[in-house]
């Protein structure tokens, strides 16, 4: 049984921030679960152009606002949203308030990936 909590997480090489907010990483590949589980935060007023390349991620807003947006549109994120964007599609995540995610990834990330907050770069894993 694995157990952790966000305050084991806190503070700890799981704990990054990456410019534009943090990712703690809850699950990572050494858990041996076949996925990872972040809680991240996307610090208000900031956009990240992001595209992952060897991860499915999927995204669940619980708090704040903001917009996701790809070549095909935008949409807004609040509270009990989820988006997923298919493996190496650009997208560009905007916070208005301040959000928090909770991701998932497959496969799994080791817990040190880094993203570049650059807002005209695409960053990813």
């Amino acid at each position: 049984m694995l157990v952790r909590t966000l305050e084991d997480v806190l503070g700890t090489s799981r704990d990054v921030d990456w410019g534009n907010g943090t990712s703690r990483r809850l699950v990572v590949a050494a858990d041996e679960r076949g996925y990872a589980i972040t809680d991240t935060y996307v610090r208000p007023g900031t956009q990240t152009l992001l595209r992952f390349d060897r991860h499915l991620e999927a995204c669940y807003c619980i708090e704040g606002n903001g917009r996701v947006e790809t070549t095909e549109g935008g949409w807004d994120l609040r509270p009990g949203t989820l988006y997923s964007a298919e493996l190496g599609e650009e997208h560009r995540l905007l916070s208005e308030t301040g959000m928090r995610l909770i991701c998932v990834f497959n496969p799994p990330l080791r817990g040190d990936e880094r993203h570049d907050s650059n807002p005209d770069k695409p960053s990813g894993y």
